[in-house]
């Protein structure tokens, strides 16, 4: 076999891997929230089609349901219309499964019937088949004045998923991120790590510890002190020991670098939060809710390690599955691979 068969041969499981991702991504997570969209961007179409809002509009003496009928069937009258009149629904399907999406992280699940039925109001009120002189002319873009709302309402929000879409565009080319540094350097950070989080979780040391893969928000790192060190077990327990000036703040790692310490992050807004959680845990979601980064929280008052990703918290680590996750973070492990089977995280969100 030629040096670059194994190379290639990696290549292709990864790129496979990242498909597998993306499928799961689109038909697996959140199943039930993206069929009840589907359901209604499919209804919210047909009731907009059939009613005349569209360009098609039929003469007075058409009785209603054949109006009605004819409308919809237009739409598909050949290849061309039928693939836009697809390609229509699927649009109006992400704008309403994005607004779902936003109203249930923010804990607004009963504002979603509002905005459903105000959503079909409009429709029918801007209607041509109804003819509605004012009403009509109101409510024409009502749907767009809707979501204009939302945007308002949520702009953190929609700013946190824009760079979660950012930095997963970085977080695809973790395999081959360029770390400065060899594989067995970089093997050895991982451990100094876990050594590291191991003792502080002993000696009951609260710590936060950010491990990214790619660049790190300049106002991030500034609100800390930039250190640029080589990383090191030795070092990262200075870092959070409670005579330090840092030990308060996050580090940041990126390969075996230790970027920035005593930087301050924006705390998770999330109520479900359970009370004995504190800020360190809350400053875990939050960073993890915006970027894609792996957070290690080691709790001061029971030692307990945690681990938060893609804003989702995960409790009692050991140091097989400490190891386990930092390795896939870092490419050494293919994602989903390796996993403990006897002792798990529990989940707490």
């Amino acid at each position: 076999m030629t040096p670059e068969g194994p190379e290639k041969k990696e290549n292709g499981a990864k790129r496979d891997n990242a498909f597998v991702r993306a499928m799961k991504a689109v038909f697996v997570r959140d199943i039930k929230t993206k069929l009840v969209a589907l359901g209604i961007s499919v209804g919210m179409w047909l009731l907009a089609v059939g009613l005349g809002v569209s360009s098609v509009q039929y003469p007075d003496s058409v009785g209603f349901f054949e109006g009605f009928g004819r409308n919809i069937a237009a739409e598909f009258s050949s290849v061309f219309r039928g693939f836009v009149s697809v390609l229509d629904i699927l649009l109006l399907f992400a704008i309403v499964y994005l607004a779902i999406y936003l109203l249930r992280k923010n804990n607004a699940a009963p504002i979603i019937k509002f905005f459903v039925i105000t959503a079909v109001v409009c429709v029918v009120l801007s209607s041509t088949l109804l003819s509605f002189p004012v009403l009509g002319s109101i409510f024409g873009n009502g749907i767009l004045l809707l979501i204009i709302v939302i945007l308002i309402m949520y702009p953190q929000e929609l700013r946190r998923m824009m760079w979660k879409l950012a930095s997963r565009a970085e977080n695809a080319a973790a395999y081959s991120a360029d770390y400065d540094c060899t594989e067995e350097e970089l093997r050895e950070a991982v451990d100094d790590i876990v050594r590291a989080v191991l003792n502080m979780s002993k000696d009951h040391l609260g710590a936060l510890i950010i491990i990214t893969t790619q660049t790190v928000p300049k106002h991030i790192l500034e609100s800390g002190t930039e250190l640029g060190a080589k990383l090191s077990q030795p070092l990262i327990e200075c870092l959070f020991n409670t005579n330090a000036n840092l030990h308060d703040g996050a580090v940041f790692i990126r390969g075996n670098k230790i970027l920035a310490a005593g930087c301050f992050l924006t705390l998770s807004q999330n109520q479900t939060l359970p009370k004995e959680l504190g800020t360190r845990h809350r400053a875990a979601l939050g960073v993890t809710e915006q970027y894609n980064v792996l957070a290690i929280v080691v709790s001061e008052e029971t030692g307990i390690i945690s681990v938060a990703r893609d804003g989702k918290l995960d409790r009692y680590y050991d140091a097989v599955m400490l190891t386990d996750v930092i390795e896939q973070v870092y490419g050494l492990k293919a994602s989903g691979g390796g996993k403990p089977k006897k002792k798990r995280g529990r989940k707490l969100l």
